[in-house]
């Protein structure tokens, strides 16, 4: 007689230290993304660091902590980061982490390919419905792929994981082994735009029509872009993730996805995070479907949305339109994650808007972002020839078609003005404008 899944799941079912007495020395570990981090069975994996030893872990930028990263576990666990978070940098910058720089839409595909190898993926979901499936809720992106690529699958099975529609759904069969894991989702509350960003948010919210489709990021300036988008109609969301912000334009009915061909009226994602308020609004909402990175920032998929509109932001920009956004010089602070997928899609669409929107200055005004050259070590995420639109609080710079000295001009001019003269000089000593060019000349 077949065995009902509802048994079969039952019998999978262990202590955490039964669960993560599974994993081997030697193999590659999988840890769930973002807001979905499982993170009882990090902290159990850390507590049996003693009989571990050459494990490597690997995982987008996580909200939870990352104890492996501690000086004491060098020698038991090295993490590789895809995306560099909060709580891993100070690892990478000592060396103790490695940072491996990668197209957010191709690691699925590198995972399958054991290119990047998974042995053990340790994920968070919600408990089985009774068609028996659990749920990846808040965060398909890459962990769908870290699912299908390992041999051993851990799962904490939550009941306050919301359940998202789309691909995130896993048969319990699936699932090797789970074990409970009742607890609130980490959130991440951004503080309210500043006058910087919401003059920034201003800006680029004019080239946005009725009808575009947005890619967004979270953080201060997205929120201040969504808050300038009250008046306009039929927007629709692609994008790689999404934050609070779209709340209220939802509620209001400025997002409906009207023109979106693929998925039509609805928010396509592959993750989200954000707050409690958030992760209830997802929760069995229809009109969200998330799905795995490598569909959603596939650039040929990008390219057919309807008037989209890539959102992105960097820490440097030269004055020729080169983006460094995952240094600062050669210390790694972030990472490649879907900006160039989304820029290049971007730019492939019909009526499409790649932009690139920062604050002018960084470290308390003492540092200008627009800079004649990108500093020692910093590396180009974003290419000059990739980049259209670069959006400061000063200004709109549109960098498609433009010579190197219209581009310097351009950008110098959307810089914060106690740093144009520095930056014209430069310009000037690098033949980038015209040798008697004066600061007048800017436009």
């Amino acid at each position: 007689m077949a065995i009902d899944w509802r048994q079969r799941f039952a019998d999978r079912k262990r202590e955490r230290s039964t669960a993560i007495g599974e994993i081997r020395p030697g193999q590659h570990i999988f840890v769930g993304s973002g807001a979905a981090e499982p993170i009882g069975l990090v902290e159990e994996l850390v507590s049996q660091c003693d009989r571990l030893s050459g494990n490597e872990i690997v995982h987008l930028m996580t909200l939870g902590p990352a104890p492996y990263v501690a000086p004491q576990f060098r020698d038991n666990f090295r993490h590789n980061a895809f995306f560099i978070g909060a709580n891993v940098r100070e690892a990478v910058h000592d060396g103790r982490a490695d940072y491996t720089p990668v197209f957010l839409s191709q690691i699925p595909d590198l995972m399958r390919s054991r290119c990047l190898p998974i042995d053990v993926a340790l994920v968070q979901v919600s408990p089985p419905d009774r068609f028996g499936f659990v749920n990846l809720g808040v965060s398909v992106d890459v962990v769908l792929a870290a699912v299908e690529s390992a041999s051993l699958v851990v799962a904490e099975v939550n009941p306050q994981m919301p359940v998202v529609f789309g691909a995130g759904y896993l048969a319990c069969d699936q699932i090797d082994i789970w074990v409970d894991g009742d607890r609130p989702l980490p959130e991440l509350v951004c503080q309210p735009p500043d006058a910087a960003a919401d003059e920034i948010g201003r800006l680029v919210a004019s080239l946005i029509d009725d009808g575009a489709t947005l890619q967004l990021g979270i953080g201060q300036l997205p929120d201040a872009v969504l808050s300038h988008l009250g008046s306009r109609k039929d927007l629709g969301i692609w994008s790689e993730m999404f934050s609070d912000g779209v709340i209220g334009l939802l509620e209001n009915g400025n997002i409906t996805g009207r023109h979106c061909p693929v998925h039509p009226n609805k928010v396509t994602s592959s993750f989200t995070f954000g707050s409690e308020s958030l992760y209830r609004f997802v929760d069995q909402n229809p009109v969200f479907t998330f799905h795995p990175s490598d569909l959603t920032n596939d650039p040929a998929l990008i390219a057919q949305q309807h008037q989209m509109v890539a959102i992105n932001s960097a820490l440097q920009v030269d004055v020729t339109g080169q983006v460094c956004a995952d240094s600062i010089g050669d210390r790694f602070y972030s990472g490649i994650g879907g900006q160039v997928d989304f820029i290049r899609g971007a730019s492939m669409c019909k009526g499409g808007m790649p932009i690139i929107a920062l604050r002018s200055t960084a470290r308390k005004g003492s540092v200008s972002r627009v800079v004649a050259t990108l500093d020692p070590g910093a590396g180009v995420v974003t290419s000059r020839g990739d980049v259209r639109f670069v959006v400061t609080e000063y200004g709109i710079a549109d960098l498609q078609g433009r010579s190197i000295r219209q581009r310097a001009e351009s950008m110098i001019s959307i810089a914060h003005p106690e740093f144009r003269a520095d930056l014209l000089s430069d310009a000037r000593r690098r033949h980038y404008v015209f040798p008697g060019q004066l600061a007048a000349d800017t436009r």
